[in-house]
């Protein structure tokens, strides 16, 4: 086996950086599940293809060069033919808008030491296993990166025909985990992007300007919450870091890591699942970065609300912060600086209770009002007031990350 480039990542730190693209070669098994059978294969990574050979034998002298088996010669003098094993291509997987899979379809069940490359037109690598973990990892980290790199090439094609204000930031593919009426749990997969002001949600990647107008959903980025879930240092310290981090919505038989949730308008929540640490903190990055460039260029966001029968307008501004006034007059009722919000309080339905502390007596008071959409004006605030404080430290943004926190830590 012979491998070009970079070091894998140390153990203890599991993907923990996107690797540069880089060529491998290696021999592994080629895994049948409903024969249960398993045969060598020779794996060849490049830039843009992983391409699986197979062992064949072949004549290379005499009067049957060529042919793959043996004959009689067809005169006494004819040279005896002469045989080698090669390896001979049999499969090329295209890596651009591919995606991996370690988990067996149907039955969630993670594939150890063994992943599954599938290709934008539906052609798969078969399920590749290797002979140790570490070297199951490597490959996994290798061909990732490669996908990773001819996507942000995509991306950059996709951005030359896009305004400024509405570029492409991050996308890529994910799995969606989908509730069944009988409590059963699955995932799906699912290709995410942030584009613009907005979260798109694919069943097959956008690969021209048109398709962008037929995602399954779309939601405004300043509308929208990311939370990290759960992830994976290692086996056997994955208990402790949920126990240090206080993440107590986690179960053991939910196999997957690196889960992430977007809880969007109206309360509705979607969780998704990622092959490697290293994209769950790349997907927290990308969101906090598109969330902060949509603040930065709308500057504001207005909703209609009421309170005792009057019609009222709220509106989250990055300079001013928060302003209530008259829906007909225009009349501003009041106005107070994001640093002047000293808590707040919801019913979970419509109505939410403000508290800003009045610069000149130094008392709370209370602006309550009911939104239509309360989950939506939550989102923004908590948006517009991140924006605000990473415009002024840079380094919150980082401060704030559980999954980069702990994986780039050793």
């Amino acid at each position: 086996m012979s491998t070009q480039g970079p070091p894998p990542a140390p153990r203890g730190r599991p993907g923990c950086l996107l690797v540069p693209a880089r060529t491998k070669t290696a021999v592994a098994l080629l895994y049948d599940e409903e024969s249960e059978n398993a045969y060598d294969v020779r794996l060849k990574l490049t830039k843009e293809v992983l391409t699986i050979q197979k062992q064949d034998v072949i004549c290379v002298g005499g009067s049957h060069q060529g042919r793959n088996a043996p004959s009689s010669p067809s005169s006494p003098i004819a040279k005896d033919p002469r045989y080698e094993k090669r390896w001979l291509d049999t499969l090329s997987v295209p890596l651009s808008m591919a995606r991996i899979s370690r988990y067996k379809a149907g039955a969630e069940k993670l594939r150890w030491n063994a992943f599954e490359v599938l290709a934008l037109d539906g052609v798969s690598s078969g399920i590749l296993r290797f002979y140790t973990a570490q070297e199951g990892a490597d490959w996994l980290r290798a061909v990732s990166a490669n996908i990773r790199e001819l996507t942000l090439q995509n991306m950059k094609m996709a951005n030359k025909c896009c305004s400024p204000s509405n570029q492409v930031v991050h996308m890529g593919w994910v799995n969606e985990k989908l509730q069944g009426a009988d409590s059963s749990q699955t995932f799906r997969p699912k290709f995410l992007a942030l584009k613009g002001p907005s979260f798109y949600v694919f069943s097959t990647p956008p690969v021209s300007t048109f398709d962008w107008v037929r995602a399954e959903r779309t939601y405004h980025l300043c509308e929208v919450l990311f939370k990290v879930h759960k992830f994976w240092l290692t086996e056997d310290c994955w208990l402790q870091a949920n126990l240090y981090l206080g993440l107590q919505d986690f179960d053991f038989e939910d196999q997957r890591p690196y889960c992430f949730s977007v809880v969007a308008s109206h309360g509705k929540s979607h969780v998704f699942n990622v092959e490697l640490g290293s994209e769950l903190a790349v997907w927290e990055k990308s969101f906090q970065r598109a969330t902060f460039m949509e603040v930065q260029r709308t500057g504001s966001r207005t909703y209609m609300c009421s309170w005792q029968g009057e019609v009222l307008c709220f509106t989250v501004d990055f300079a001013l912060g928060f302003t209530c006034f008259e829906s007909k007059t225009k009349n501003v009722l009041w106005r107070f600086k994001f640093s002047q919000l000293k808590g707040s309080s919801d019913d979970g339905k419509t109505r939410v209770k403000l508290l800003f502390q009045n610069l000149d007596t130094k008392q709370i008071e209370t602006k309550e009002l009911e939104f239509q959409d309360l989950t939506a004006v939550l989102h923004c605030i908590h948006s517009f007031i991140a924006a605000k404080v990473a415009s002024v430290d840079p380094g919150f943004m980082d401060s704030q990350s559980l999954a980069r926190k702990y994986m780039f830590s050793s």
